[in-house]
């Protein structure tokens, strides 16, 4: 029956039957609904047969919520959610929230909340690519001392992340030149060399201590409120400093962590005896000025005395305090949480692996919606390649394509790249993926030995079909006319970009989202595919490898070989190998001689 007053257009009707538009709206579904019940069809006869069945609606009255929360809380929400009570949609809108979007672990709630406190200090021209500095000019002006006193001392800037000043991002550009150069500059010695990753975390994680010290200790960060045209890498050789940071972060966290460990490792290097990067830069002495609290003159008057002196004090006053820190540091953020429903499971693979057969239940007509059926293609191809080959996020999302009939690139030039690729084996009649050592975080391991890592992809649940159906087509949709960066995994190309290369936060953003969108059970729409799962990243996915294997065998060796790593790193890091697991693996041994009799 059409009530009075319907407006709805018997013309859209006929479009949707002609195959040109499909329902989108709330509206339209009921319309759909209406008709099922006309003619006695089950509930939802006509969504089954949609081309595009995942695809968020419109319509939902969200209008209290920002354009880009929305946007992500569409996909979640059910069909019927303008029509529920208002206590039911924010039953809803909180569940989304907490458990799809944000994840509902402490560590996840702590992140989000301190987010929002930015007082981080950048280096914009300090960063490190492919063994050099980028070609960004790093020479100090003339005044640039006194231009930084100027500029940098408005207490407003103090209360967000603001660029170093010229003479702390010089002094940052010459530590990383001196870690990071194949052969150190004459006159300086060095232990040890700092890759692309490491390079880039210890910019970060030093450029946070120096924006703490800088914060205002009035604001919301309740920084130390040194002036930023103090800031030095001179400071960092004074016990007081390190304490003032190290208490600070307890206080914000309300516990010590190995981060606070690590950072003290990375001040113990510094200061290090003859190849300490400080120690050898006694130089830096001159830009530090005594702080009420953590520096005091006769303090530096001694370091001016006695540079190597003051670097052994301190050497030492941090290997004291790492001691102390690792006695009471605890574990905030445990790997596991996220996906220990997954490891809870007898087949931790096979559980995991329902994520893929609901992308595909989910992928939408590719001829009618080219791209997200790309995206959904690259979606599942992310997941079973990093199932199948266990590989750190860096190396998943670095790996080159060459396509079939192409010659593919030599190991010698893989190896400087330090990337591996994706080629086609005429000899082995399969796709083969070839990364060199060099390009492993662990290349010094006793896994590779020196040799390459070298698999052969298997052809089971026609992984070959989605590979060469991505290679063929899926991909250069994607791409939209873009450069093409040479990686075989390719962003969506839109308006508002231009570069389809993954950085490391757009791989894991991406990873994230098909776990939020294929991966949690949504009760409330029916979709999803595990229930209790929670966001996560690629590196979790070498988590469920290692205790899949340990599960079936016990072997921490052969569950060493899915992660390109040794036995004692899975058994220290890898894997949650829980008791009544040893316990059943024994028994199924035991119980043999009873079925024998």
């Amino acid at each position: 029956m059409v009530p009075l007053g319907e407006n709805f257009d018997a013309k859209t009707l006929l479009s949707w039957i002609q195959g040109e538009r499909a329902p989108r709206s709330i509206a339209s579904f009921e319309i759909l609904s209406r008709i099922e019940r006309r003619y006695q069809l089950r509930q939802g006869y006509f969504r089954e047969k949609l081309p595009h069945q995942s695809r968020s609606l419109h319509g939902p009255d969200l209008d209290d919520i920002s354009p880009a929360e929305r946007r992500r809380l569409a996909w979640h929400l059910p069909e019927d959610f303008g029509s529920l009570p208002f206590s039911k949609r924010e039953e809803i809108l909180d569940w989304v929230r907490r458990v799809i979007i944000s994840g509902s672990t402490d560590y996840r709630r702590y992140q989000a909340a301190a987010s929002k406190q930015r007082y981080a200090i950048r280096f914009p021209g300090v960063t490190y690519g492919g063994g050099s500095l980028s070609p960004r000019s790093l020479t100090l002006p003339a005044g640039a001392d006194r231009a930084a006193e100027e500029t940098f001392e408005d207490p407003d800037l103090l209360s967000g992340v603001v660029d170093a000043p010229p003479r702390l991002a010089m002094e940052m550009a010459d530590l990383i030149r001196f870690k990071t150069s194949t052969l150190t500059a004459i006159g300086f010695q060095r232990n040890g060399v700092w890759g692309e990753e490491t390079a880039s975390q210890k910019i970060e994680h030093l450029g946070l201590m120096f924006g703490a010290l800088a914060a205002s200790p009035i604001g919301i960060v309740k920084g130390r409120g040194v002036p930023l045209s103090q800031l030095t890498f001179g400071l960092l050789i004074f016990p007081g400093v390190w304490d003032w940071y190290l208490q600070w972060r307890e206080q914000r966290r309300g516990f010590y962590t190995k981060w606070e460990e690590d950072m003290l490792m990375v001040a113990q290097a510094l200061t290090r005896a003859e190849v300490g990067w400080i120690r050898q830069h006694p130089e830096l002495l001159k830009n530090v000025r005594p702080i009420e609290g953590l520096i005091a003159p006769e303090e530096i008057e001694f370091a001016a005395r006695d540079w190597h002196g003051a670097c052994d004090a301190f050497h030492r006053h941090a290997a004291n305090r790492s001691k102390e820190v690792q006695r009471v540091m605890r574990v905030h953020r445990d790997p596991f949480e996220p996906i220990m429903v997954i490891l809870e499971a007898n087949s931790p693979l096979a559980e995991y692996r329902k994520i893929t057969d609901e992308i595909l239940k989910r992928k939408p007509d590719q001829d009618r919606y080219p791209r997200p059926a790309a995206e959904a293609v690259r979606s599942f191809l992310m997941l079973r390649l990093g199932l199948h080959l266990g590989l750190r996020q860096k190396n998943l999302r670095q790996l080159r394509l060459c396509p079939r009939g192409h010659f593919p690139t030599s190991e010698r030039r893989l190896e400087d790249m330090k990337c591996g690729e994706l080629r086609w084996s005429d000899r082995e009649r399969g796709w083969e993926v070839l990364i060199p050592s060099v390009a492993f975080k662990n290349s010094g391991s006793s896994f590779f030995g020196q040799k390459p890592f070298r698999l052969i992809l298997p052809d089971l649940l026609d992984l070959y079909k989605y590979l060469e159906a991505y290679i063929d087509r899926h991909r250069g949709v994607l791409l939209g006319g873009a450069k093409d960066p040479g990686t075989f995994f390719v962003k969506t190309v839109k308006t508002t970009s231009y570069d389809a290369a993954y950085d490391s936060t757009k791989f894991y953003e991406a990873w994230r989202t098909i776990i939020q969108r294929y991966g949690i059970y949504n009760p409330y729409t029916g979709r999803g595919a595990i229930k209790g799962l929670l966001p996560h990243g690629p590196h979790n996915v070498r988590d469920i490898l290692a205790t899949h294997i340990l599960k079936q065998t016990g072997s921490y060796e052969q569950a060493s070989y899915a992660i390109q790593d040794t036995p004692d790193v899975v058994q220290q890091h890898y894997g949650r190998f829980l008791p009544q697991d040893k316990t059943a693996l024994a028994a199924k041994i035991l119980n043999r001689v009873w079925e024998a009799a």
